[in-house]
């Protein structure tokens, strides 16, 4: 089977600290060290730069790490076969998310999931969308959630357009008493997350010419509510960030609708391996019966 060597390679990119990845593989940090030291004299260049604060990739090394993931992949998706032909339904899925999925969506799906397949291994990664697409394209991730656009080359199948509403404090009413509009958003703060801001939300701001100097930042979604509630401003946030927030806050849409398109991306070998497609699966029953047919045709392309 795979070079041991490559599997220490891909923790180490991935834990960026040799004690991390060690205690993962279950081997002593030496073990790690040495194991690298081999790999990197075998190719003939430098894969790691040390560093006070563990270890980062090299150019080369970022180079091969897609390449050496897709070996990997590879003999995963083979002894996922050879499992599925002895009837043992084993396998391993690797998940990415932002935030608001992993709060609303996958504790549903996996629940779900998990009694059809209780021997598929499941892991979830959290982050935002563009490290998510990142970490499926060089194939760390098996299945990831984002958002459109996506500018990798990858499997993108559209889920869910999320509507995006207007966060106020209490006391505010718009002049339209039910929508906002630009008179009601002139001369007003806004407060965002800085991760992400350059996409759907910022399509609202500059639809109302919301100025740079109007824009104050937050760690994540409850601080931003509790931000507004406070009365230090607004927010923009779409309606499944919302559904397990809770705060004195209205939310109001806007006079024009904004949302953001919320997609599956996958790289093209992984869509191919019985437990992704189980799970992507999953998937499509969890929308059509959250959401119905609209969402869940979408879907179809991917099989």
């Amino acid at each position: 089977m795979t070079n041991f060597s490559y599997e220490v390679f891909s923790e180490v990119a991935k834990r960026k600290t040799f004690f991390a990845a060690a205690t993962q593989l279950n081997v002593t940090p030496s073990a790690i060290s040495h194991s690298v030291a081999g790999l990197e004299k075998e190719l003939g260049f430098s894969l790691f730069v040390r560093n006070r604060t563990g270890v980062k990739l090299t150019s080369d090394g970022k180079k091969v790490l897609p390449v050496i993931q897709e070996i990997l992949n590879t003999e995963a998706k083979l002894k996922e076969e050879a499992a599925r032909i002895n009837g043992l339904n084993e396998g391993r899925i690797r998940i990415g998310a932002f935030s608001s999925v992993c709060i609303n969506w996958l504790p549903d799906i996996i629940r779900g999931f998990k009694k059809d397949y209780p021997k598929i291994e499941l892991s979830v990664t959290q982050g935002n969308f563009n490290a998510v697409a990142e970490q499926v394209r060089v194939g760390t991730l098996d299945l990831g959630f984002s958002a459109l656009p996506i500018k990798e080359k990858l499997e993108v199948i559209p889920l869910h357009k999320d509507p995006i509403f207007c966060i106020t404090p209490q006391s505010f009413t718009p002049r339209g008493d039910k929508i906002v509009t630009r008179s009601d958003l002139q001369g007003k703060n806004f407060i965002l997350q800085q991760i992400d801001y350059d996409r759907d939300t910022k399509k609202a701001l500059d639809t109302y010419d919301v100025s740079v100097n109007s824009i104050h930042y937050s760690i994540d979604d409850a601080s931003i509510i509790a931000m507004v509630e406070s009365g230090l401003g607004m927010g923009i946030l779409p309606e499944l960030a919302l559904q397990k927030l809770s705060g004195n806050v209205n939310r109001y849409p806007f006079q024009e609708h904004f949302y953001r398109t919320v997609c599956l991306v996958s790289h093209a070998e992984a869509k191919q391996t019985p437990s992704t497609r189980a799970f992507v699966k999953a998937i499509q029953d969890y929308l059509l019966e959250r959401y119905g047919a609209e969402d869940a045709k979408q879907l179809a392309t991917f099989f």
